[in-house]
């Protein structure tokens, strides 16, 4: 007899998500069912130890296309994994926990940091951060809604009279 799960959300191959507890207010993700694990963007990445837990330093480009927006973000580092890309390239990864809302949907995920600044997506939201809580729609994008226009907003700096 198979039991009902709760019903899924369906989401695009593309949505903004919020990782609050990096301080990150909206990133643009792809839906990556192929990666096992999420993947961040990162550079700058400084491990170090607070209070005798293992912790990780890092910065982030939020958007495609920008490198003039920099985040520095702090985590606790759960592990360190060998991760294989898409192109077949091995590379050790420090891997974090995070909230990630995608939409109102909550998950938490582990997410392995690496340079992405050259790739189109500053994340891969993969499959075991999707499992049992979204169906992913490969022909739509931004079920979840667009990212608020002024998350990102510079500051304009005022002329000297």
């Amino acid at each position: 007899m198979k039991t009902s799960s709760p019903p899924q959300t369906i989401i695009g191959w593309r949505e903004w998500v919020v990782l609050p507890d990096l301080g990150i207010p909206a990133i643009k993700a792809k839906i990556d069912t192929g990666a096992r694990t999420s993947a961040l963007h990162a550079f700058f990445v400084e491990p170090f130890t607070e209070n005798g837990i293992q912790k990780v330093r890092f910065q982030i480009h939020p958007l495609q296309q920008r490198t003039d927006i920099e985040l520095t973000c702090i985590a606790e580092v759960i592990d360190q994994r060998m991760v294989t890309d898409s192109g077949g390239h091995r590379e050790m990864r420090y891997v974090i926990r995070s909230k990630i809302f995608v939409g109102a949907t909550a998950i938490e995920a582990e997410i392995t940091l690496t340079d992405r600044d050259t790739m189109q997506f500053r994340m891969l939201l993969g499959r075991t951060a999707l499992a049992d809580k979204f169906l992913v729609s490969a022909d739509l994008s931004y079920l979840e809604g667009r990212r608020p226009k002024n998350t990102y907003r510079l500051k304009k700096k005022r002329k000297k009279q």
